[in-house]
């Protein structure tokens, strides 16, 4: 299991992946991880930025310790290929698939990647734990998404990122789009497009929530297209360009390199995207430890 937990939460005005939100101060962090090995998961590499790992050792890790291995890699704006410099005046990290690339040197096998501030959902996590175990050995290509529906992804404080998923009849994926604003407006779901238009669509819509399973292969094609993502000048020009994991996945499926199937799941997410989402998280996690989805205690 690969959790991205490297930024800083921005529009959450501190470290997200920190906050203790369960009775006894557990992170959502916790939780994930907790679900995980319920669900089969054999090891943990977290990717975090290099001055939180002090914190991150004393708050986080030493709570697994006995549970699960765990490993740390870091992500830096410097971690480029050869050939490439940050540009000057950056300050915001490559993005989600930059940071997977961080874990190539440790991560060997068939793993999954989530985010370390998402709250995903027990079954979520049996879903794509089945799906990991019955790929057959060797296998190349091969990845799947959890697909949540957009309707039940929404932060009632606020826009919010997904990317948005188009499936065949096989359920396989066939494009994901980032749509950087998503909200509810006059009781529909809807999106900003390119040309600042709002576009609505099901509640029903699939999206992804950056819960994906992958085969090592995965690592060589995402270090092959990071370089071509940076010699578009429009992507070293813009300062906040990201490399986003549905950027990589949508390129891979659309020649035909990879194959990606949308796994359905029963689970709600919810998350901490603002800091008014916050009191509603801590009340959502009360009333499931209350009725004993989860024990009071974790770890």
């Amino acid at each position: 299991m690969f959790l991205l937990a490297a930024g800083m939460g921005s529009r959450y005005g501190g470290l997200k992946q920190l906050d203790g939100l369960g009775p006894n101060g557990e992170t959502i962090m916790d939780y994930s991880i907790y679900d995980a090995i319920n669900a089969g998961f054999g090891k943990l590499v977290f990717v975090i930025r290099k001055d939180f790992e002090a914190d991150f050792r004393e708050k986080i890790i030493s709570k697994y310790e006995g549970h699960i291995p765990c490993e740390l890699v870091f992500q830096s704006l410097d971690a480029l290929p050869e050939g490439f410099t940050c540009p000057e005046g950056r300050t915001k990290p490559w993005g989600t698939n930059h940071a997977v690339l961080m874990g190539a040197p440790v991560i060997n096998e068939p793993f999954a990647v989530i985010n370390c501030d998402d709250f995903y959902g027990r079954d979520s996590f049996q879903v794509m734990g089945r799906w990991l175990s019955r790929l057959p050995e060797g296998s190349k290509g091969t990845y799947a998404m959890v697909g949540f529906r957009v309707g039940n992804t929404l932060s009632e404080s606020g826009t919010v990122s997904r990317g948005i998923c188009g499936t065949n009849e096989k359920q396989l994926l066939t494009s994901v789009v980032e749509r950087t604003k998503i909200q509810r407006m006059d009781g529909e779901v809807k999106y900003l497009d390119e040309a600042d238009q709002w576009v609505a669509v099901p509640e029903t819509t699939p999206v992804s929530m950056n819960f994906w399973g992958f085969t090592p292969d995965y690592f060589a094609h995402s270090q092959a297209y990071f370089k071509t993502f940076l010699s578009d000048p429009k992507n070293m020009e813009n300062l906040k360009s990201e490399f986003f994991i549905p950027l990589m996945v949508d390129k891979l499926i659309g020649d035909g390199t990879a194959t990606c199937e949308v796994l359905d799941t029963t689970s709600k997410w919810f998350g901490v995207t603002y800091p008014e989402d916050r009191p509603a998280v801590v009340e959502k996690i009360a009333s499931l430890v209350d009725a004993g989805t989860y024990p009071a205690k974790l770890f």
